[in-house]
């Protein structure tokens, strides 16, 4: 029986992410993912599409943070690092300042600001002007796309709020690399094991202890997988070689994004409204197939 054998929270969008023994669900993915963004002067998204250094930027949270109850105080921090950088420390408890026209692919909306210190560390660490926002949930709000999650919100995840590949599925295409690379490259929140490769290309809904997932759509990858998490530096690989066999041409030869390659799959929180506290998952939860297509080509994509 498959069960998750990692957890991953990325805080702040493109920049390193944590593993985590647990994490609590929300409406919008685990709590901290991705809620905290790097925006240049007009208030549009960094990325490691366009600044691939973003990846050797370390994110720590106090483990206490992913108790479901937790509330920060005073002394709580959002601790960043990189190379040849000082620590930057930045308050959890919500910055008063908000900002309009910050942008991330289709959504653009206002954040709340955390101000000099962190725009200076990271404007020094890009060596250009950036400011460091984060999703303002009481103002503001994010749709996942209609087709695929109605009813669903996400903060500055890219589409959907969360997002989960099987080991088996890595450990195929490593396999087949030269040089075998870590999960790190796939940035997945879900990692679970004791499945068939890429079984999660099949499944439309799981259980994972007693929450519901909905299986909404393959992840199409971009060129962030080929970026060295620990370098910093792009490469061919593993892309070139998932076009091999992860292109759709290869896996859907009848539908379009024939140049797409996929690997993992897109998650919604299918029973948001459980009830009741221990609203967790953790390392170790049993994971449950619960509905299934016959073969990939058949999979929403």
């Amino acid at each position: 029986m498959a069960n998750v054998s990692a957890i991953f929270i990325y805080p702040i969008k493109s920049c390193g992410g944590i593993s985590v023994p647990q994490a609590p669900l929300t409406p919008t993915g685990f709590r901290w993912d991705r809620q905290w963004l790097v925006v240049n002067y007009k208030g549009r998204a960094y990325t490691q599409r366009v600044e691939p250094k973003l990846s050797l930027v370390e994110v720590e949270l106090s483990n206490d943070a992913f108790l479901e109850d937790w509330k920060p105080s005073d002394t709580s921090f959002l601790v960043i690092k990189a190379p040849g950088m000082d620590v930057l420390k930045v308050p959890l408890r919500e910055p008063p300042e908000n900002t309009d026209g910050v942008s991330v692919w289709e959504w653009s909306g206002s954040a709340l600001d955390e101000g000099e210190a962190p725009s200076k560390w990271f404007s020094d660490y890009l060596g250009k002007p950036c400011r460091l926002v984060r999703f303002n949930a009481a103002s503001q709000s994010r749709k996942v796309n209609a087709d695929y999650g109605p009813g669903h919100q996400i903060m500055f995840s890219d589409q959907f709020p969360y997002m989960l590949i099987s080991q088996g599925s890595l450990d195929a295409l490593n396999e087949v690399l030269k040089e075998p690379v870590s999960i790190n490259r796939f940035r997945p929140n879900i990692l679970v094991d004791g499945c068939e490769p890429f079984s999660e290309d099949l499944w439309t809904e799981i259980g994972i202890d007693k929450f519901i997932f909905q299986c909404v759509r393959l992840c199409a990858r971009c060129k962030v997988p080929s970026i060295n998490q620990e370098t910093g530096i792009a490469g061919p690989e593993p892309n070139e070689t998932l076009k091999k066999i992860r292109s759709g041409t290869v896996l859907r030869p009848k539908h379009a994004q024939k140049g797409q390659i996929f690997f993992g799959q897109n998650l919604v929180w299918k029973n948001l409204v459980t009830e009741g506290k221990g609203k967790i998952i953790k390392v170790g939860d049993k994971v449950n197939m619960l509905g299934k297509v016959s073969s990939v080509a058949e999979a929403v994509a």
